[in-house]
């Protein structure tokens, strides 16, 4: 057991999934929720994974040694000032969201100087939301990212550790970054890829020469994939997009210039350019399916899944 008691707040797909992976791995004693939503709170007492769920953050984290704020981002400032007056001296506080300076700003400005302020992100998840969409298996092979604090305190370093070794015990690889290089990264790997993709749907589901009824009838591989990301969670999404707007932005310039060059290789017939460039996309797509983070099966596993016979998706 790394953690005797964990308190995780906001009870969505990733806050489910660290419950059922953490009680999996017996990486936690007990663990208790807090979730503001009473929909959501009456959903986890039915699912019986929790050994308290309460509306009051502050008598969710009650002598908890371990943290884990899993609301959108920016619900991470009021969430831990709710919570702020009953948290547990030497408790290590942690996150889950996909920015990570603003995320990690709001929660310093907001917690005791008392607790341990380890911000993280997990690079996991699936376009289901609520908490019977977490699955333990979740972060098994997949990638969490802390950012730790400018804090040589032995007793920080050593928070730190503890926290890895939560994450490795639920099946993750662990690495440290800086806030700000993080949330470049993800803005190129994440951030981007959601917003392309609800526009795209959006473009298509505008398009007055085609139907909706067209576009969910005859949507090949590539739309599907985009469609699939697009029923994300728009709370979610929104805030990330407002949080992390210096680095989307940067991002997207890039990919605006990138995608005008290659609509004029598309004009003047420049093969060779097409060609060149898919090449080396292709390459880093295999790269991903050899760094174990996608499946190399036909349709991506997906009908293996859906028989019955491979991991849920």
């Amino acid at each position: 057991m790394i953690y005797a008691r964990m308190a995780v707040i906001g009870c969505g797909l990733i806050g489910s999934s660290v419950i059922r992976a953490a009680r999996a791995a017996g990486a936690v004693g007990s663990v208790a929720v807090g979730e503001a939503s009473e929909a959501h709170r009456a959903e986890i007492a039915a699912l019986g994974y929790a050994d308290l769920v309460t509306g009051d953050m502050a008598e969710a984290v009650a002598d908890a040694d371990l943290v884990v704020f899993a609301v959108p981002v920016l619900a991470m400032g009021p969430a831990a000032t709710a919570a702020a007056a009953a948290l547990k001296p030497g408790a290590t506080v942690t996150d889950v969201g996909s920015v990570k300076v603003g995320v990690a700003e709001s929660l310093r400005a907001a917690l005791p100087a008392s607790v341990y302020l380890v911000p993280g992100h997990p690079i996991a998840g699936t376009e289901q939301s609520g908490p019977a969409a977490g699955f333990a298996e979740l972060f098994r092979g997949r990638w969490v990212i802390l950012t730790p604090e400018a804090d040589d305190r032995p007793a920080y370093r050593d928070a730190v550790n503890r926290l890895s070794d939560f994450w490795i015990a639920l099946g993750a690889q662990v690495d440290i970054m800086d806030a700000a290089h993080h949330d470049l990264v993800l803005a190129v790997t994440s951030h981007l890829p959601h917003l392309i993709a609800y526009n795209i749907v959006g473009t298509a589901a505008d398009m007055e020469e085609v139907t909706r009824a067209e576009v969910m009838k005859y949507s090949a591989g590539g739309f599907r994939d985009f469609t699939r990301i697009a029923a994300s969670d728009p709370t979610m999404w929104r805030d990330v997009f407002l949080a992390n707007r210096d680095a989307v932005l940067e991002v997207l310039g890039r990919f605006t210039e990138d995608l005008q060059a290659l609509s004029r290789a598309i004009r003047w017939g420049e093969g060779d350019k097409l060609f060149d460039l898919f090449t080396r996309t292709r390459d880093i797509r295999r790269g991903i399916v050899a760094a174990g983070q996608e499946s190399a099966e036909p349709n991506f596993g997906r009908d293996r899944a859906a028989s019955g016979g491979g991991p849920k998706p």
